[in-house]
């Protein structure tokens, strides 16, 4: 009898045992192709370089508090991620997950404006079907109502305007660009609601993630968000836990979009699941404001910096730069999609197949022509996952696309080193999980 308190209560999961490249393996020793593990392992389960990191680090220190010590791996790591970085990012938090990092960017933001003297700033703008984190700030910037429900009562006050959903949101014959620059402006029209002297900041995905399933916003949207933030003063935080570190064909996914946030949030590719970690990277502005005031960012964890996280990352992402994966994952992800438009393109229940890079969703729909969702008592997400397990691939359907409660996504997230075959395996055995179901 486990002690282990699940995810899921009522769940029978097999036990991992081992990783091999782009595969899990169970105690029975079956083979599960990891495609669906929330966008974690961009390098697969057995990378040499980052296993001998983690190795060597522990055996030199394996713990030193930051209130105390910085660590070599930790700069390291610092100075390789602004390097890369875009705009004028120049400072990294470390801390040990993506909610976390944007825990530590909105409590960021409201200090920044502490130190420089503009105290009434104090709201966040976010989206709806965004997700950004379990903490509840983090939680309170999420615009999932299914997630947020039952602590609905204990949140942080934010408002939420429209996402860049142009599947299920554009009017008809209303061209993408036009779209996307309508509901930028739902941002302007908020912050004067607020009151521009009050808003602090607003968050996005540069690719939503879980919660829509590897939505992308379309040209034009996040330059005119930046935009509208320079105008009033704005921080832009840009969450790029899921969507960031490669997976969509850019180390930093926002570089496709052509604009460079005052805070940014990373972690799961970060530390491609040998270590948990995760990172707040803002600008020099916002640095010197509390170096200059202050000299000290009221927030902190007692993991954050930790050695063999960092030494483990420090690894990871010099296996993503040295190698060029972010543009090998823009390659695999353009064969991903027509791989899966050639199998599902038709599907009378396939609405759209998305993404970037190797982030790619499917929108389930009970009827095609109509965009109309399934019936959520029919529960087709959960059952998909099932299935899928049952044939040997580990994906990430998730329930609630459209406003939290219906609509059905799978989200696909396979490792940067995926070849041609494992594409091939992957759309195979993921249409049969979807014939099993539907």
């Amino acid at each position: 009898m486990s002690h282990v308190f699940p995810r899921h209560t009522k769940s029978d999961l097999p036990v991992a045992a081992g990783g091999d490249g782009c595969y899990l393996i169970d105690a029975q020793g079956r083979r599960y192709l990891d495609c669906g593990d929330a966008a974690v392992s961009c390098l697969g389960h057995s990378n040499p370089a980052v296993i001998k990191a983690v190795q060597e680090q522990v055996e030199q220190i394996a713990f030193a508090h930051t209130g105390f010590m910085t660590s070599e791996p930790a700069e390291a790591l610092a100075d390789l991620l602004i390097e890369h970085a875009p705009g004028d990012l120049d400072r990294v938090y470390f801390v040990s997950g993506g909610s976390e990092a944007t825990e530590a960017a909105i409590k960021l933001a409201r200090q920044y404006f502490l130190e420089i003297g503009q105290p009434d700033r104090r709201h966040v703008i976010a989206r709806r079907q965004s997700y950004h984190g379990n903490t509840l700030g983090a939680l309170s910037a999420g615009g999932n109502e299914w997630r947020r429900a039952q602590f609905a009562p204990m949140l942080i006050d934010m408002t939420h305007i429209a996402p860049c959903y142009e599947y299920a949101e554009k009017p008809v014959g209303e061209s993408s660009y036009d779209y996307g620059q309508l509901v930028a402006n739902e941002l302007e029209a908020e912050i004067l609601t607020l009151g521009p002297e009050t808003v602090m900041a607003f968050i996005a995905e540069p690719v939503v993630g879980a919660t829509l399933g590897a939505v992308p916003a379309v040209e034009g949207y996040f330059k005119r968000i930046r935009e509208i933030c320079d105008r009033y003063g704005v921080l832009l935080i840009l969450d790029e836990v899921m969507c960031g570190m490669g997976r969509t064909g850019h180390l930093f996914a926002c570089n496709h979009d052509g604009v460079a946030p005052d805070i940014l949030c990373i972690a799961k590719g970060l530390g491609a699941g040998y270590q948990p970690i995760g990172a707040m990277l803002c600008t020099t502005q916002i640095y010197d404001a509390i170096r200059d005031g202050s000299g000290f960012f009221q927030h902190g964890h007692t993991y954050i910096g930790h050695p063999v996280a960092t030494a483990a990352a420090l690894a990871v992402v010099r296996e993503l730069t040295e190698r060029d994966l972010p543009a090998r994952a823009g390659v695999m992800g353009e064969k991903l999609q027509s791989a899966l438009e050639a199998a599902l393109g038709q599907h009378p229940n396939v609405g759209d197949i998305r993404g970037r890079g190797l982030f790619r969703g499917i929108e389930l729909v009970a009827d095609r022509d109509s965009k109309t969702p399934f019936d959520p008592a029919l529960g087709i997400a959960g059952k998909i996952k099932k299935a899928a397990l049952a044939e040997g691939l580990i994906c990430y359907p998730m329930a609630g696309t459209r406003d939290g409660r219906v609509g059905d996504h799978i989200l696909l997230a396979p490792p940067f080193i995926i070849e041609d075959a494992q594409i091939d395996e992957l759309v195979g055995k993921l249409g049969k999980a979807i014939s099993a179901v539907i």
